[in-house]
Order: structure tokens, then C-alpha cells, then sequence
């Protein structure tokens, strides 16, 4: 199959309601979809650090209309996706990361589970839906520490409550899938991404290895690292989103077909370590960048994760554009664009249309 692409035309004048649009892939997703002409309406907590990608990219101005709200609250949120009268839903808001879901296990379920069974029971009673995304990711899957990458029908599970309220809500979209949108009577399909550990531009999330390491060199201090041999799927962050996009395209226009779950993770050989990928950054960011390791004990996270994607490249077409050399030169890139103060939009779109021109 030839490799597909993000369709401009199909997103042209297309309605959009994307919860986590002021988020880092939020942000970055609604850049593009507004690129191409859709028109979003967003729906999320307001950014969480300062500075945030949101309000770099100046997304407030891009979108139509942008909620900031709770994903936890189902009246909210049945009310902004009954006013959007959205044709595609993408729902990536959640509580994101593994070390924090340890402190906060209630708020992480509430977020990731009954958030998802929010967004779903949203679309039920809006019929101009034809396609919805669920977003979560690639530690859904019962974790085996096993060198061959994970399948799309392989048991769901998680050990920390970050990982397994992902598959938690993975099993929640199935249940939805089968039991409200399966039949000829719903013109709404509903399929779910799993992508890899993603990095990219504009990153300034806590308890994240780029970012973390960002922070550091520009402070000019060594990163402390948990774990250097920690193996992950590693992928800039257009690489997912065109995933997304492209699965949705796909379920809008062919329903049924591609209505199930998809992995969106890198080339066998972009699984790296934690200490390669620093050491890749080290190498391009220069001046005295360095890292050294962290000894103080720390909670389980999984030690090896790889996603098989076979499936998204047979039958979608989609596949990994950027290598992890190229996606640590493209964060290079934007990081010191950034430091020079020049117009983030114009760099961000500029490395969207170079990843359309690559694929």
C-alpha cells in the first residue's frame, strides 16, 4: 500500500470538537487542523504550566470556539458538543502521566475512565457525528516486558493506576463500540489510538524526559535520570497526530472498516534507550548539556514497551515519517527558535508543512 497523508481537502470547513486542545499534542493538533481550514471547538482545563504551548502558539485566536472545562463534568460538556454540532470528535484529554497517578489514583480514573465514558455518552445524542477518536496510549497493554512489540488484540492491563486507567479506557470504548455504534442505525463509528512516548517543540509538562532535560541544560545543570536503560517507543509528536488524523478520515468516509483499536508508534529501531535518546539530545543541543543518575528510590514504571504497528501500515497507510535523529533536530530547532524570541506559529507551521512534504 502507498503510504497515505494528511488530506487538507478533507479537513477543509470540517467541524471539530477536540477535548485537550490546550494540552502539548492539543495544542499542536489544533495548529494543524486550523491549517487546513476545519473549524475547532475545544474542550479542556486551562494549561497547567507557564509558559504553555497553548498560548505560545496563541491557539485561543486559531479555534472557534475554546472551552476550558472539566472533562469530569458530563452536563458541561453534553451542552459544548451539542452547540459545536461536531462531524469528528478527538478526545485526548486526561491526567497523562505515571508518577503523578501514583499520588492521585481517584482523579487519574475519574479523568481517563469516566472522562472517556463522558465524551461517548456525549456522541450519543448528537447525530451529525460520523467519526471519534479515543486517544490513549501505548501503556494500555498488560505489560510483559517481552522484546516484540504489542498488538492491537492483545489483553489490556497496566500496573501503575496511569497505565491501567488507560486500559481501562480502552475497554470502555469497546463496550461503547459494541453495544451504541455498531449497528446500521448509528451513522457514528468510534475507533481508539494507542501511540508511543511522544516529544516534539513546546514541551514544558513536568516529569517528562525532554522536558526535563531542557529545563536542566538551559540551567545549565545536569539531568538527573531514574532510569537510563528504559527502553521506549520514542516519536516527535507529528508522527502520532497524523495518525489520528488520518484514522479518523478513514472511519469517517468507511464507518465500520477501520472502526477498532490502532497503534501509532515508531520504526523498530526508534525504540531506544532513555540514555540514547538524552545522549542524542546532549549531542545536538551542545554547550555543556549532561546528564547523570538519579540514586533515590523510585515507583514501578515499566522497564521495556514496543508497539507492533503492522496493522496501521497495511491497512491504513500510515507509516513513522521522522526518525529519532531527525525528531531531536526538529526539538533542537524549536527550542532555540523559541529563545529568540521569533514568531512560534510561523516555526510550528513551518515543521508541519516540512513532516507533510517528508511522508
Amino acid at each position: 500500500m502507498k503510504s497515505a497523508k494528511v488530506d487538507p481537502q478533507f479537513w477543509k470547513d470540517k467541524r471539530v470538537f477536540l477535548t485537550g486542545h490546550t494540552g502539548f499534542k492539543g495544542s499542536w493538533l489544533s495548529l494543524w487542523l486550523s491549517s487546513m481550514g476545519a473549524n475547532v471547538t475545544g474542550y479542556a482545563l486551562a494549561p497547567n504550566t507557564t509558559p504553555n504551548l497553548f498560548d505560545v502558539l496563541e491557539i485561543d485566536s486559531l479555534i472557534e470556539t475554546s472551552h476550558i472545562a472539566d472533562i469530569r463534568d458530563l452536563v458541561s460538556l453534553q451542552k459544548a458538543m451539542s452547540e459545536a454540532k461536531p462531524d469528528v470528535v478527538i478526545h485526548m484529554a486526561a491526567q497523562p502521566l505515571v508518577r503523578y497517578s501514583y499520588v492521585n489514583p481517584v482523579e487519574t480514573y475519574a479523568t481517563n475512565v469516566m472522562g472517556t465514558v463522558h465524551v461517548l455518552e456525549s456522541t450519543r445524542s448528537i447525530d451529525s457525528v460520523r467519526a471519534t477518536v479515543i486517544v490513549t496510549t501505548d501503556k494500555c497493554y498488560e505489560n510483559k516486558e517481552w522484546v516484540w512489540g504489542y498488538r492491537e488484540n492483545e489483553p489490556m492491563g497496566g500496573y501503575d493506576p496511569y497505565s491501567n486507567s488507560k486500559g481501562c479506557a480502552e475497554l470502555v470504548t469497546s463496550a461503547y463500540r459494541q453495544s451504541y455504534f455498531s449497528s446500521s442505525n448509528s451513522i457514528n463509528k468510534v475507533a481508539s489510538a494507542r501511540a508511543g512516548n511522544v516529544i516534539g517543540g513546546g514541551d514544558w509538562s513536568e516529569d517528562r524526559l525532554v522536558p526535563d532535560a531542557i529545563k536542566a541544560f538551559e540551567s545549565n545543570k545536569p539531568l538527573m535520570i531514574r532510569n537510563p536503560s528504559a527502553t521506549r517507543p520514542w516519536q516527535h509528536v507529528l508522527e502520532p497526530l497524523s495518525g489520528y488524523l488520518i484514522l479518523a478520515q478513514a472511519v469517517y468516509e468507511q464507518g465500520s472498516t477501520f472502526a477498532s483499536g490502532w497503534n501509532f508508534g515508531p520504526r523498530d529501531e526508534d525504540n531506544r534507550s532513555v540514555q540514547e535518546v538524552i545522549d542524542l539530545l546532549i549531542f545536538y543541543w551542545g554547550s555543556s548539556a549532561r546528564w547523570q543518575k538519579e540514586g533515590l528510590e523510585q515507583p514501578h514504571e515499566a522497564n521495556l514497551l514496543k508497539l507492533d504497528c503492522s496493522k496501521a501500515r497495511a491497512q491504513l497507510g500510515w507509516i513513522p515519517a521522522w526518525d529519532i535523529d531527525l525528531a531531536i533536530q526538529k526539538i533542537v530547532e524549536w527550542q532555540r527558535a523559541y529563545q529568540l524570541n521569533e514568531n512560534m506559529q510561523k516555526v510550528s507551521l513551518a515543521q508541519i508543512n516540512q513532516y507533510m512534504s517528508f511522508k
